[in-house]
């Protein structure tokens, strides 16, 4: 059987991924999947993607990386959060915007017969968020076909990030994951990822799991990381790292992650 550690919402810390590739590294896991948000909120952008990129096989688009690479959300950009895209652009120059706008809307793969979805918010778009306390219907809404997935395939599995808070759930046949947060956990501040086991590519029923991993890494660090940056916003930012509170705020129904 194959290990698939499965990463998400990096979001510029570089602290906090190096702490998770040593803990993926140590387990010997060689396919590594990034689910978005490589970039945004975070003071190292350019060296958080590079990593990650040079790290994982295959990654997805996240909201962040669709609005700091100028992709057309439908939705209009607040003023604020303009501040933040320009300066986040200005870090990764023309090469690496790039590669973020040519980042998958989601990767699908087969595991121990299962079929395998991973993508960063929803098959709805990358602005639809779902959160671990929506309603039955609405996670189910997860294994629906649109036409920004593939038709052809009805996945038994899908795992996705975006509101990083991690969590995993089972309705009946089907199972929804979520695998937290790496730079900017809002549940508990420790970054988390999934790690996926079964036979990859294998039609054949087979053993097959999923687990979710804390990961712990110095937080002071990255706090004098931001405070060394001139990344607009950094005390929100470090309160975040701190408490996993979103902006101070004790709602994890946040709409900015």
């Amino acid at each position: 059987m194959e290990q698939v550690a499965v990463i998400s919402d990096i979001h510029g810390n570089v602290t906090a991924l190096e702490a998770v590739i040593k803990d993926i590294k140590s387990r010997n896991i060689r396919r590594v999947f990034c689910l978005g948000d490589f970039v945004g909120k975070g003071p190292n952008p350019a060296m958080a993607l590079d990593m990650a990129c040079g790290f994982c096989e295959d990654g997805v688009m996240g909201n962040w990386d669709a609005q700091v690479a100028l992709i057309d959300p439908g939705i209009p950009i607040p003023e604020k959060l303009q501040h933040h895209i320009d300066w986040h652009r200005s870090r990764l120059g023309p090469e690496r915007l790039e590669n973020l706008a040519r980042l998958r809307f989601s990767i699908d793969f087969l595991l121990s017969g299962r079929k395998v979805r991973l993508l960063h918010a929803s098959p709805q778009g990358l602005f639809y968020r779902v959160f671990h306390n929506d309603p039955t219907e609405k996670h189910l809404e997860m294994f629906l076909n649109t036409n920004h997935t593939a038709n052809d395939f009805v996945p038994d599995v899908v795992g996705y990030a975006d509101i990083h808070y991690c969590f995993r759930k089972e309705y009946g046949n089907k199972l929804l994951f979520n695998a937290g947060s790496i730079g900017n956990p809002l549940d508990i501040p420790t970054p988390s990822y999934a790690i996926l086991e079964g036979h990859y590519n294998s039609p054949v029923d087979g053993p097959f799991s999923v687990e979710l991993v804390r990961v712990p890494y110095d937080i002071e660090k990255e706090v004098t990381n931001a405070k060394a940056s001139s990344m607009p916003d950094a005390e929100p930012y470090i309160l975040e790292l701190r408490t996993a509170r979103y902006r101070g705020l004790n709602s994890i129904n946040a709409q900015n992650r």
